[in-house]
């Protein structure tokens, strides 16, 4: 598995602005990663299930 992302169609991942948050989604907290600069680009999972950045290391 690589750790680097592409873009899927015409294009290009560099073109966006991705940022990280977390969110309150039906009374759980959420981490919502987003590109802010498209329409309806995001995903969201559960804080509980996100892995820390200490983990992930």
């Amino acid at each position: 598995m690589t750790l680097e992302a592409g873009s899927v169609g015409s294009e290009s991942a560099a073109d966006g602005d991705v940022v990280a948050a977390i969110d309150e989604i039906d009374g759980q907290p959420h981490l919502v990663i987003a590109d802010i600069t498209r329409d309806d680009v995001w995903l969201s999972m559960t804080e509980r299930d996100a892995v820390s950045l200490d983990a992930w290391r």
